[in-house]
């Protein structure tokens, strides 16, 4: 429930992108760059850390838009992002994409809890700094949002 009085009956933080767009519009941008912009990450990966992320953050709407966005470009589906979010440790995903998802938990937490060891662990897995850098910014971004 908004605070202050919108222009937009949009749910979630639509309706406070369209309120300002001057500050809206840099932020849809950034994260049309982040989860769809070129990258090695596919689409359907980094949706699926928005939607991890945004399941950590307790926030609905995100979770389920980003869920939504992740099956439909994951071969296992919804299926997958439940497991996911439920225990991306065991949930049957590459282990780059766990170390990846790791590393996602941990700036939810906070940046100081990204550890050495999980970013060594990711590049064991095949992870590329781009890569790592995209989930930082992707958690980052959406714990922005959802908060």
């Amino acid at each position: 429930m908004p605070h202050i009085t919108l222009n937009s009956a949009d749910p979630g933080i639509r309706g406070l992108l369209r309120y300002r767009p001057e500050t809206g519009r840099p932020l849809s941008e950034l994260a049309e760059v982040l989860l769809r912009g070129p990258g090695t990450l596919t689409r359907g990966e980094r949706e699926l850390i928005a939607a991890y992320v945004s399941a950590l953050n307790d926030c609905r709407y995100c979770s389920s838009s980003h869920s939504a966005s992740a099956a439909a470009q994951l071969p296992g589906g919804m299926a997958l992002v439940e497991q996911v979010r439920a225990d991306a440790s065991s949930a049957p995903v590459s282990a780059k994409l766990k170390t990846l998802l790791a590393i996602a938990a941990a700036v939810q937490q906070s940046g100081l809890s990204v550890t050495t060891e999980q970013i060594a662990e990711a590049r064991a897995a095949g992870a590329t700094d781009l890569e790592i850098h995209d989930t930082v910014l992707i958690a980052a971004t959406f714990c922005m949002f959802n908060r």
